[in-house]
């Protein structure tokens, strides 16, 4: 498995909740990026990234302390409910380009709404307008 950074754009974003509880002294480097090919739903306290081509979601990639990086996938995977195969996941780990302030694109894991999930807030969730969950825009 690559040790890909992560890509948060929601709770685990700088000073959200969740944030201190996982990424505190885990970390190498947070710098912003966008999402591209993703729209934001609200959830419940959390955001949903929905696939969808010609939308975009802002939000932070991180990249782990090198030694910590298993105990840090584990965790990540646990907050978010998420299994390898398991078809009651509610989000997917999957590998995504991240654009970065400078133009250029980097590959990392993005925790997005598994299928039935991102369906249902498809037909009738509601879209956080501009992608950003705190609303400060990209």
């Amino acid at each position: 498995m690559s040790r890909l950074p992560f890509f948060v754009y929601g709770t685990l974003l700088p000073g959200e909740p969740n944030h201190d509880l996982f990424l505190l002294g885990r970390t190498v480097s947070e710098v912003p990026g966008r999402l591209v090919g993703a729209v934001l739903y609200e959830g419940p306290g959390y955001p949903y990234a929905v696939e969808e081509a010609g939308g975009v979601v802002c939000g932070e990639l991180i990249t782990s302390v090198p030694e910590q990086y298993g105990q840090l996938l584990l965790a990540l995977d646990r907050l978010e409910d998420y299994a390898p195969g398991d078809p009651r996941n509610l989000y997917e780990r999957v590998a995504r380009d991240v654009t970065l302030g400078d133009g250029t694109s980097v590959q990392a894991w993005v925790y997005v709404a598994a299928p039935a999930v991102a369906a249902r807030l498809r037909a009738r969730g509601k879209l956080i307008e501009g992608g950003d969950w705190r609303g400060r825009g990209c």
